[in-house]
């Protein structure tokens, strides 16, 4: 039974920041009005972004999450934090724009992000179909090393995916406080008790892929543990 604390502290690990952000999300999102009278989230965003004269940066709503498009372009904002104006809703309009920012100015851990994302996606998917076809390659060339590079592969893939998110992790703090707070805060767009509620906000808004940055480690360390077999 000396297995249950650690699996535990493991779930705890795993589970515990997703579940502290969305508590911070839905806590600031009411009263859902609190910025009606400045804007919606989109609106606060369109504006941040016109006075940083990132004109050609669309603000369009999404059933994906919020998230930042470099491809198109496109701060993506979902329905609660686009039409909404709660705290939640224009905080984190604000960090998305924390995303452009880094775009346009060409912040090279954005860029690397963005261009090992491609690689590691692609890779995933290499792996995967090598991993199906292992089997039939060991067999067809009647090489047992086929199955050792195909086992390589994934583990290539994965670690991959785990540099893609110990990359995300300073690219989202930097959107979040080296971005989002200091225009939040110079433009006096937030109340003034509401400050501190923000940081946290912000702070949820960075950490939502810490979860996928552990799950990846994760996987990591149980492709090395087959392939140690």
């Amino acid at each position: 039974m000396i297995w249950l604390p650690a699996l535990a502290l493991l779930l705890a690990v795993l589970l515990g920041p997703g579940l502290w952000v969305r508590h911070v999300l839905r806590k600031y999102a009411e009263p859902a009005d609190r910025y009606a009278a400045c804007g919606t989230g989109a609106e606060l965003a369109r504006h941040l972004l016109d006075r940083l004269q990132l004109g050609a940066v669309k603000v369009e709503l999404t059933a994906q999450g919020d998230h930042y498009d470099p491809v198109t372009r496109a701060v993506r904002l979902s329905a609660a934090h686009h039409d909404g104006a709660s705290l939640t809703a224009v905080t984190v309009a604000a960090h998305e724009v924390g995303h452009a920012i880094q775009h346009a100015r060409g912040e090279r851990l954005f860029l690397a992000r963005q261009r090992l994302a491609l690689l590691a996606m692609s890779a995933q998917r290499l792996a995967g179909l090598l991993l199906i076809a292992t089997p039939v390659i060991a067999a067809v060339l009647r090489a047992p090393q086929a199955g050792a590079l195909c086992l390589l592969l994934a583990v290539g893939a994965a670690a991959l995916m785990t540099l893609v998110h110990l990359l995300t992790l300073p690219v989202e703090f930097d959107a979040s406080f080296g971005k989002a707070l200091p225009l939040l805060a110079a433009g006096n767009y937030l109340h003034g008790t509401d400050l501190p509620h923000a940081r946290r906000i912000l702070a949820a808004a960075a950490l939502t892929y810490v979860a996928g940055s552990l799950s990846s480690l994760l996987n990591l360390a149980r492709w090395l543990a087959v392939l140690r077999r």
